[in-house]
């Protein structure tokens, strides 16, 4: 009789076993009849959906659902997704999906991770999501959700993550108590008023493009008060009357203070500008060097001497000034310091024409600050002012000169170089299309060119072939500081490597944070990286290009920093499709190059140096996959494929 009672509660465990898979199996199925897009490689014909892509299970039940860059589209339905009752992971993120969000959402009570971030969804946040006390990360960043961010975000007393930027979010923000929320970010909505005192130890870029004030922010938010809201700026709405209005100013009084102010005004901004034309008699309008040595400190990119009036911007020599007057032109070896040229260039300008240049800054890197030039007669160039130059002026005109002798069309060619003890100044071709890391990561809006897989092949077989140049010489010769920013494109995204052998002139970088992304994990001094460490960091360039993803501090991305390592472990669970680019997913003819590619950078980045192949063998690889995937096109023009 035991045995049977045994027998018995173990069959309907099974049966509510199979029925809850079946019910989620259910699930799952009436949102890919409900939605849009391309179709999911989902083998119906099995019982179970565990083994579907983007599906994971756990005791036979479903608990995370990926799906991004799916291209779904529609609306969102009830009775879908809540069906999945012990879901944990929900990730739609990079769809097309509009609407509001489907209100029974709040019957997911064991949702800890919800990714919508990249889609359509309208509205104002539901009340809904606050009743989903499990989550801990919430990303509904780049949508169109409208009206006030609630307060109820503080009944999520679990959340560590939670990103609402580029809505259309409207008022002020509320004071979030969250005390476990670590990433945090509202920017490019149209918030205003200041921020709130819990949230201001949060980076100043989780505010930006709104109207709020107040700390991390620079500006300061005006003192309540006299300005607060009220009749005619009162603070308590009181009207002025009586005496009160007799102890105030009349009307002409104010508007001769105004006038007056104006006046004076204009007065200064004359007096101004005749001094400033008194010093600027070489065409070159002096920067304050101070201020200049400043903006050099903050991270970041934006120029620091910007062009003016149609691109005519501050001299070179006033953007390189240490003290009002370039050291160069004025001090005891003069004479003796001049433009030091390679090749056939020495005829097209020389230091004083450079310059009179007018400047703009390009960038700052681990080595220095990247100018543009453009010179009187039109030549235009990038200079870099190096920084921390540790060597001797021997040393250093010794190693230039074999930087100046370097010559491939894969390598950005040195020109010509300045030395003196107070400035060390590099002069490059200027490349127009500006840098890899830009063009992957810079524009992210509608009008964005997306980049397939020709023009990115194309671009890893031209750095490779660079670095197999260098690689040639020499097998003590390496790169050194390979990454995305030092592959600059020209108008027909031919790859040209720069900054290749400075770094043994300069020390160090003193945050090595920003390029640790990048190096292999044996490197302990940057200027001594051997050859398999740049193998490495070009496997590292391969991930980010495609994957599209920065490998250093990854840009808010909630699935990791570590590219070599998120990518493996999204591999090892049969994820592949998730690694790649949203912008590659649409060229079905070369999915297989493309997961030949994945191998190759995955081989490259392999812990241990001798696992690693030479750049020599990478680059004949890539030759191969790009070779191949342009014949397949010649073969078949016509071919139209289908999202994967």
């Amino acid at each position: 009789m035991p045995t049977m009672a045994v027998l018995l509660v173990l069959l309907l465990f099974s049966i509510t076993v199979f029925s809850d898979l079946s019910a989620d199996r259910a699930a799952l199925l009436a949102l890919r009849a409900a939605v849009g897009g391309r179709t999911f490689f989902w083998n119906t014909t099995q019982t179970t959906p565990c083994n579907w892509q983007g599906v994971l299970c756990e005791n036979d039940r479903v608990t995370v659902l990926r799906l991004p860059a799916a291209s779904l589209s529609g609306v969102l339905p009830s009775n879908t997704v809540s069906n999945l009752t012990l879901l944990r992971t929900l990730s739609l993120r990079l769809n097309h999906l509009s609407g509001p969000l489907p209100s029974d959402l709040s019957q997911l009570c064991q949702l800890r991770n919800l990714y919508l971030q990249g889609n359509q969804f309208s509205g104002p946040v539901p009340d809904l999501i606050f009743s989903v006390h499990s989550l801990v990360r919430l990303n509904l960043a780049q949508n169109n959700f409208s009206g006030e961010i609630p307060s109820g975000f503080n009944n999520l007393t679990r959340l560590k993550t939670l990103y609402l930027e580029k809505n259309g979010f409207t008022g002020v923000l509320p004071e979030l108590e969250l005390r476990n929320l670590e990433q945090f970010n509202v920017s490019f909505n149209s918030l205003n008023g200041s921020v709130p005192k819990g949230l201001e130890g949060k980076p100043k870029s989780a505010f930006l493009g709104n109207s709020l004030c107040g700390k991390p922010l620079d500006n300061a938010c005006a003192v309540s008060g006299e300005t607060d809201s009220g009749s005619n700026g009162n603070p308590k709405g009181v009207e002025i009357s009586g005496k009160s209005r007799k102890n105030g100013l009349s009307g002409g009084a104010i508007a001769g203070i105004v006038i007056g102010s104006v006046v004076g005004l204009l007065l200064l901004l004359f007096v101004l500008f005749l001094l400033l034309r008194k010093r600027s008699g070489n065409k070159a309008r002096s920067v304050d060097a101070l201020e200049i040595k400043n903006q050099e400190t903050e991270v970041g990119e934006k120029p620091i001497v910007e062009a003016e009036n149609g691109g005519t911007g501050d001299g070179i020599s006033a953007a390189l000034t240490s003290n009002g007057n370039a050291k160069w032109e004025n001090g005891p070896n003069a004479a003796a310091k001049k433009l030091v040229f390679f090749g056939n260039t020495s005829s097209v300008f020389d230091l004083e024409e450079l310059l009179r240049a007018s400047a703009e800054v390009l960038g700052k890197g681990t080595f220095g600050t990247a100018y543009k030039a453009v010179l009187e007669v039109g030549t235009v160039v990038a200079v870099k002012r190096l920084k921390d130059v540790t060597v001797s002026e021997k040393e250093f005109k010794d190693k230039i000169e074999w930087v100046g002798a370097m010559n491939h069309e894969n390598l950005v060619p040195l020109r010509a170089y300045y030395y003196s003890r107070e400035e060390k100044l590099l002069v490059y071709d200027y490349i127009p299309m500006g840098s890899l890391s830009a063009l992957l990561h810079g524009n992210k809006g509608a009008g964005r060119t997306p980049l397939n897989w020709e023009v990115r092949s194309g671009i890893a077989l031209g750095a490779a072939r660079g670095i197999e140049y260098l690689h040639s010489q020499s097998p003590n010769v390496s790169h050194g500081n390979i990454k995305s920013s030092n592959i600059l494109l020209s108008k027909s995204y031919k790859a040209q490597v720069s900054d290749f052998g400075l770094n043994h002139l300069v020390a160090p970088p003193s945050s090595p944070t920003r390029v640790a992304g990048y190096r292999a994990p044996e490197v302990t001094d940057t200027r001594r990286v051997s050859q398999k460490a740049d193998v490495y960091s070009f496997g590292v360039l391969l991930l980010e290009l495609l994957t599209g993803k920065a490998p250093t501090h990854a840009l808010l991305n909630e699935e990791g920093v570590d590219l070599p390592r998120w990518v493996q472990s999204v591999v090892q669970e049969k994820w592949t499709s998730e690694v790649f680019d949203l912008e590659l997913l649409s060229y079905q003819n070369v999915k297989e190059e493309l997961v030949q590619l994945l191998q190759l950078a995955v081989n490259c980045t392999a812990q241990y140096p001798d696992k690693r192949p030479s750049i020599s063998e990478v680059a004949k690889r890539i030759e191969d996959l790009h070779r191949s995937s342009l014949v397949y096109d010649q073969e078949q023009p016509d071919h139209v494929s289908e999202a994967e």
